[in-house]
């Protein structure tokens, strides 16, 4: 048996889902008649409160699309120094945007209002790019699948309306931080100008991505997926996907939680295990003593059929999701105390 804890992306189709997908009516979603996208873009643009939504394929891209649209050439984005958009998107900031960073050291990884406010740019300073948005991930990868506390996001609101400033949401992992604090998505509509949800990671699909925001954001970030090259066809059947999962998948992601502190559990007291952070919802991260890389620590890892990545030189991290079962819980007790 493999153990795949790389991430929450290699989960397959349920039987459920693929029935969903197989039977899905299509159409053409870059002449916009693909009913089922226009009905998963509809379902999620209302989950949220807001006017529209773009299903896309990935979270990368509907991030660059709203830091896209947001932003102009020249200008700059606030976020957390270890936030996917700047690590992990292949530097498409100044790819896509031609937009520069400020970068904060947040809380792993989760930023405060009193941080933003310092962080924006004089206007009047010519010197100086001008600050058009404000970016937060929420869960926060690199923190270990942490997220922020509403009153934070809402005191970070009221800092980006002074300033005139639109507010994105990474929330590639959002849906995982709703059921944990049992907070709504209409609430987080509320609170920002545009949200990316990815529906590849702990919802179980096999590709896909919703942009949600206003209409007149969503029609110029639909122009800008197509200069990309990112207008699908008979996308419907992805789309179904996207519905099943937002419709059976949610909740059940507090079952991933319950094992990702299972697996805290386990390490604690191993020999080789440093520190653990803090486990709020799937993923674990753990240092490993500096007698031991990471990457040493994977491969011995991968020999006994254990699944991991490296998050740093001794860091490394397991990510539970929808197809890591109980007995593969059982199998991971056994396996993670013979790899060193």
């Amino acid at each position: 048996m493999f153990i795949d804890l790389r991430s929450d992306t290699v989960t397959k189709p349920t039987q459920g889902m693929k029935e969903a997908m197989f039977t899905a009516e299509v159409g053409d979603d870059v002449f916009g008649d693909d009913p089922t996208v226009i009905a998963l873009e509809e379902k999620a643009a209302t989950m949220f409160g807001k006017e529209a939504a773009l299903f896309c394929a990935s979270g990368t891209m509907t991030n660059q699309l709203a830091i896209r649209v947001h932003t102009s050439p020249g200008s700059e984005v606030i976020c957390d120094k270890l936030s996917h958009i700047y690590l992990y998107e292949g530097g498409g900031i100044a790819l896509n945007s031609l937009s520069s960073l400020k970068l904060l050291e947040g809380n792993k990884g989760r930023i405060n209002a009193q941080q933003v406010r310092d962080a924006i740019n004089n206007p009047e300073d010519i010197h100086q790019p001008i600050t058009s948005l404000v970016s937060l991930e929420n869960t926060m990868n690199k923190g270990g699948g942490c997220y922020y506390d509403l009153a934070e996001i809402e005191a970070i609101r009221v800092v980006c309306n002074e300033h005139q400033l639109p507010l994105h949401l990474d929330g590639a992992r959002l849906f995982n931080a709703l059921v944990e604090t049992n907070e709504s998505a209409l609430t987080h509509g509320n609170l920002f100008d545009s949200i990316s949800i990815c529906l590849s990671k702990g919802l179980g699909c096999p590709v896909g991505s919703l942009l949600i925001g206003k209409k007149d954001f969503i029609k110029k970030a639909r122009r800008v997926r197509k200069a990309m090259g990112g207008g699908w066809r008979q996308a419907g059947f992805l789309a179904a996907a996207g519905i099943y999962a937002l419709d059976n998948h949610v909740e059940r992601l507090k079952e991933d939680h319950a094992r990702a502190r299972e697996i805290g559990i386990m390490l604690q007291g191993l020999p080789f295990v440093e520190e653990i952070y803090p486990i709020d919802t799937n993923i674990v991260i753990f240092r490993l003593p500096d007698s031991i890389l990471a990457t040493e620590f994977v491969a011995k890892a991968k020999e006994q059929n254990l699944g991991c990545v490296t998050f740093g030189k001794h860091l490394v991290r397991f990510v539970t999701h929808h197809d890591f079962s109980d007995e593969h819980l059982a199998a991971f007790e056994k396996t993670i105390k013979q790899i060193i």
